[in-house]
Order: structure tokens, then sequence, then C-alpha cells
């Protein structure tokens, strides 16, 4: 199969995915759909259905009272994976400036709200900066505002590091000897860059995969926690959530895991094995300290 062969294949499957997006979120699917979206004539479209089909079976019926294809009582989608996380991922991301219009594919967005994200943007020429350090293994200077003072810094990152909030860049800081999170948004210059020289293996914290237990709170009533159960996708009475170590700090303040003087009907859920991954932290930690003193 040629370049173009497989750049036809590559279309026409996206087009047959647009057909059953349409279908499953919508329930409506005009021909017209699959000319204004990809800029193809009639003639095309009607091939595009009748192949469709062909492949399909009867995905999609003709309602001839409202002249538009809706989709069948048993719709199996063969080459679109329903997923709503994707779909309210996408409407957020659109609403945030981060997608555009043209790549949701509602005819009509449906009416969609969020509280605001407070959140400081992150500079570009900042993120470009940061990202060649962690791809050449390079040492940055930047001036640094913490909590306490503001002051210049050299450190040397290696990942970038979501905490729900901010961003963070996982660095080696190179004044103190030990791996730290910087929240990138307080970095306020970038000076100097020299080759850095560390280990990313010695990040015991970041290297390590954990596991959270979430539970309902304790002091809910069964109901309540019965609620709980099905807001979280709980299994059981628990769910296990998989996140790096380094991480497990900004998760358990988010959701105010560290707190037993909530109400619980405020708290709503508890982290059954706490202790568990406060030993793991302070392990992880005593062995990059060690290591490093190697």
């Amino acid at each position: 199969m040629t370049e173009d062969d497989d750049r036809r294949s590559w279309t026409l499957t996206r087009r047959f995915e647009f057909i059953e997006w349409k279908l499953f979120w919508e329930g409506l699917l005009n021909r017209s759909d699959l000319e204004d979206r990809f800029d193809i004539s009639t003639p095309q479209a009607s091939i595009d259905l009748r192949n469709y089909r062909e492949q399909t079976g009867d995905n999609l019926v003709y309602d001839a009272t409202i002249k538009a294809f809706v989709p069948a009582p048993d719709l199996k989608p063969s080459f679109f994976k329903a997923s709503a996380d994707r779909l309210l991922l996408q409407l957020r991301a659109w609403m945030v400036g981060a997608l555009p219009r043209e790549d949701l594919w509602f005819k009509t967005v449906p009416p969609v709200a969020m509280a605001p994200d407070i959140v400081r943007h992150v500079e570009p020429k900042m993120l470009r900066v940061i990202l060649r350090a962690i791809r050449q293994k390079e040492a940055i200077n930047v001036l640094y505002q913490s909590l306490t003072n503001t002051r210049w810094r050299m450190v040397a990152p290696h990942a970038l590091a979501f905490d729900g909030y901010r961003w963070h860049m996982r660095a080696w800081a190179c004044d103190r000897g030990d791996f730290r999170d910087f929240v990138i948004t307080r970095v306020q210059k970038i000076g100097k860059s020299e080759a850095a020289d560390y280990d990313v293996a010695d990040d015991i914290e970041w290297n390590t995969i954990t596991t959270l237990r979430l539970c309902p709170h304790p002091g809910l009533s069964e109901e309540q926690a019965a609620a709980i159960r099905r807001d979280y996708g709980m299994k059981g009475n628990c769910r296990s959530i998989e996140m790096r170590l380094s991480l497990a700090y900004y998760f358990i303040m988010r959701m105010n895991l560290d707190l037993d003087n909530l109400p619980p009907q405020r708290a709503q859920v508890s982290l059954e094995n706490l202790e568990e991954v406060k030993k793991q932290i302070a392990e992880a930690r005593a062995e990059t300290k060690r290591r490093l003193a190697d």
C-alpha cells in the first residue's frame, strides 16, 4: 500500500468515526454534516454513507420524517470508542481556550459551564526552556519565589508534574543536593544554563508507584456511603488509585485526606492506608539520601 493509499484509508476511517460519533452523541446525522466537516462533495458523502452501511450493517437508519439518519436501536460502533470522560475533557478544553471550536463535532454545543480556573498560566517561552533542560539534562538558573524568599537557584528539571491545580517541574536542586518540586509559575526569570550531574534513578519518590485506597468516610451513613462509592466509581468499598509517590502528598492535601477534624459530610472520603503512604514517602526520601551519600 502506498503512502497515498494510507492517507486515503486514514481519512475514510476518520469520516466513519465521525458518522458514529454523531449517531452516538447527537442521535442524528445529515449528509451535509460530512460535507461541511470534511469539505467533501455531496456524491462523496453519499458514497461514504453507502460504504459505511456495507461495513457495519444497520447501524444507521434513514428517517424520512426528519430527513436524516438516526442510530439503530442496537447501535454497535466499530470506528468510534464512546468515552464520556474524553467528551467532557474536550468540552472543558474548549471552554478554557485550549481546543478550537472546530475540533468539537457538535453541530450545536450543549449549554455548559464550569467554575473558573484561577491558576496562573505558564509562559510558553519559560516552558520551552524547561523542556530543553529536561531533554538535554541541563541545570538552569531560575529566580524562584517561594513562600519564604525570592532568590536565584540552579535546578535541573527531569520531568513535569501536575498536582490538580498547578504545574511543577520535578528537578534536582543543585544547591540542596536533593530532588524537589518547583512550581513553574513561581519562576520569575530564567538565566544561564549548564550541564547537570545527577541520576534520575536516585529520585526514589518519583520512580516509585504507590497505591492509595480511597474509601467513603467511616462516619457516613450507609446511604451516604453508597452515593460516594458511586461518585468515585468504587468497586466494593474502596477505589485503588495508582500514582507516583512524589504526587501522593499533593493528592492527599487536595482531597483533605490528612484532616481528621472535618465533619463526615464535608470530608466525604478517607484514605484507608494514609499512614502506610506517609511511611513510604519517608522511606523513599531516606533511601534517596542514602544513595546520594554513597
